[in-house]
């Protein structure tokens, strides 16, 4: 997946109120950014980082540059916009990249489950397959090489875990998908030095018949691509 258009490098001033962050530019420009990433960011926010932002140049938008990339201390690029994963999973399926969902025939994207009251990412269908719920989850913690999920307490987490376990026991097929926006990780797993509940709930799921997958990225200002698979580790 290609930039649109050339992303903006600066230098990270600090990051605020979870959606903000000023960075100055490399014209000494100061400007607000907007992220979409609500997580901690751990090892991505650190003052004095570089980062890319996209201008989006919608005159609507009151912060109209986007926060999209920063390099870590250990000089990785990481992707931060949570808003991506989906749409870099959608590339990797099309593409044959994600092999687990290659017999599904239709991609159906934002689904409402049975009772309403939550959204899966991704329903995928074919002809004499069970239908099968995709959810997608952002990954940017590594450390020490393995990559973590949650990088804090994540409650909406824990609903669409719910949410696919109760799809395997109706029959259907589930998959738990983290989309992990860097290149430098050689396993996964769930973060249960921050949210051991989220990290309990996924054993569950699993035990339960839901499929985990990782998937990592080669990533750089000018695209971000989903690559390999990384084995998880429970």
């Amino acid at each position: 997946m290609e930039f649109q258009t050339p992303l903006i490098e600066g230098v990270l001033i600090k990051r605020y109120k979870r959606f903000l962050a000023d960075i100055q530019l490399s014209n000494n420009d100061i400007v607000t950014a907007h992220t979409s990433n609500t997580g901690a960011m751990l090892g991505c926010s650190r003052p004095g980082l570089k980062t890319w932002l996209k201008d989006t140049k919608n005159p609507k938008r009151k912060y109209p540059y986007s926060w999209e990339l920063v390099q870590t201390e250990s000089g990785t690029t990481v992707g931060i916009n949570t808003l991506l994963a989906n749409k870099l999973v959608l590339e990797g399926m099309r593409r044959g990249i994600i092999s687990d969902t290659n017999k599904y025939t239709r991609i159906r994207s934002e689904v409402r489950y049975i009772d309403k009251s939550s959204r899966i990412d991704f329903l995928l269908q074919s002809p004499e397959l069970p239908d099968c719920f995709l959810e997608v989850k952002n990954v940017t913690l590594v450390k020490d090489n393995a990559a973590y999920f949650p990088d804090a307490v994540s409650l909406r987490g824990l609903k669409h875990l719910r949410v696919l376990i109760d799809n395997v026991k109706n029959g259907n097929r589930s998959i738990m998908l983290y989309c992990i926006q860097r290149n430098d990780a050689k396993t996964f797993s769930p973060a249960r030095h921050i949210h051991p509940e989220y990290a309990n709930l996924l054993g569950e799921a699993v035990d339960s018949g839901v499929e985990a997958l990782a998937y990592q990225c080669n990533i750089s200002p000018t695209n971000i691509d989903i690559t390999t698979s990384v084995p998880i580790a429970l």
